[in-house]
């Protein structure tokens, strides 16, 4: 997961905390060392509007959407983004292990609570698996926010691997604990040679006083 790092007073970490998060971690679906990428055909549907393209992502960096209209664009290139982020493959060491580590057992339906110290984030695991990551974001210049993402369900690849597919985001002030949009996200997805590739992504929000619903579909996928 990718966050920001803060300076923060020195913790202790804790070796069971460790390895609880690299266990999970390690079972956590992502692309195989060395993915070059892939492109497909992409449709956007937003409440009824379709929008057809293609993409070409080569890492969360690089990646390229051509569609006809400018926001969906955008919108469908950020997207994409963050599912490269989410799924791009590296060590336990470049992300969560390069903090110090402490857990506690609250009885919480979603598991051990595990903080990661230094970035302004926790989360939780239960049956070696990521079940919920609270976070708060703080950038120069704009007003802090703050998020906790649900893990509801998720599949097993051919790698025995666990690969989400149905999440929630809560959006809220960190300073208030006013609640400022929930987004459900459901995920399918298709395994190309090695790679398990989004297939479908369908996000269900609210923006401009309305429940939006929309869809995106990959087809006829290549690796690079």
């Amino acid at each position: 997961m990718e966050h920001q790092k803060h300076d923060t007073p020195t913790v202790a970490d804790d070796p069971k905390a460790r390895e609880l998060l690299r266990r999970a971690f390690d079972n956590t679906a992502r692309w195989q060392k060395g993915f070059a990428g892939f492109t497909a055909d992409l449709r956007v549907n937003v409440n009824g509007k379709e929008t057809s393209g293609s993409v070409m992502v080569k890492s969360p960096r690089e990646v390229s959407v051509q569609l006809g209209e400018t926001d969906v664009q955008k919108w469908a290139q950020e997207q994409l983004s963050m599912i490269a982020v989410h799924r791009g493959p590296r060590t336990f060491e470049e992300s969560d292990g390069k903090y110090s580590l402490t857990m506690e057992e609250d009885g919480h339906p979603f598991g051990t609570k595990l903080t990661i110290h230094g970035s302004n984030s926790f989360y939780r695991v239960k049956d070696h698996r990521i079940t919920q990551i609270n976070r708060t974001m703080a950038h120069p210049g704009m007003t802090p926010f703050a998020f906790t993402i649900n893990v509801e369900e998720s599949t097993l690849t051919q790698d025995q691997k666990n690969l989400t597919t149905k999440y929630s985001v809560y959006y809220y002030s960190p300073t208030d604990g006013k609640l400022n949009n929930v987004e459900s996200f459901t995920d399918t997805h298709v395994r190309i040679g090695s790679s398990d590739l989004p297939a479908t992504r369908r996000i269900i929000t609210y923006e401009n006083g309305q429940v939006i619903v929309k869809s995106l579909t990959f087809t006829n996928h290549t690796l690079l």
